[in-house]
């Protein structure tokens, strides 16, 4: 698995531009990185509680992508297996954290702990049933071993 060092953040507003641009659809295209993605979605799990993450994320992403000229098809965007997967962790990694914590603080730890990495998935996945068209298009579930 490859090792990436994850880029930090110095502040709870950069959470927030991060969330509320994704939601707005004014996020700039260059900022929406892996970190870009665990934060939004710890930004909208802990602070958008108006924000059914569970039936809303995808279209949430699948717009965004579209506004900044992305495409949502079999071989880019969207990704339904890869996007379930990082919620699931994202929420694992929440149930265990201090949430007193700034969400900066947090979305930090996260990225240091095994749910933040971005190849976690391919824990449970193989990267041929992970990187499918299927898996693409709906969650499928892991061939590897089940999620935490």
């Amino acid at each position: 698995m490859t090792d990436h060092r994850p880029r930090f953040f110095a502040s709870a507003a950069e959470i927030e531009h991060i969330g509320e641009g994704l939601l707005a659809r004014t996020l700039p295209r260059d900022e929406w990185t892996h970190e870009a993605h665990l934060a939004a979605t710890t930004y909208l799990l802990t602070h958008r509680l108006d924000v059914d993450v569970d039936t809303e994320l995808p279209d949430i992403i699948r717009r965004y992508n579209e506004s900044v000229g992305g495409v949502n098809s079999d071989t880019e965007g969207y990704h339904e297996t890869i996007t379930r997967a990082f919620l699931h962790g994202v929420r694992l990694f929440l149930g265990e954290a201090d949430a007193t914590h700034p969400v900066h603080e947090l979305v930090n730890e996260l990225l240091l702990s095994p749910m933040g990495r971005r190849d976690w998935p391919l824990r449970f996945y193989t990267p041929a049933k992970l990187f499918s068209v299927d898996a693409r298009r709906r969650l499928v579930p892991p061939d590897i071993a089940a999620l935490p």
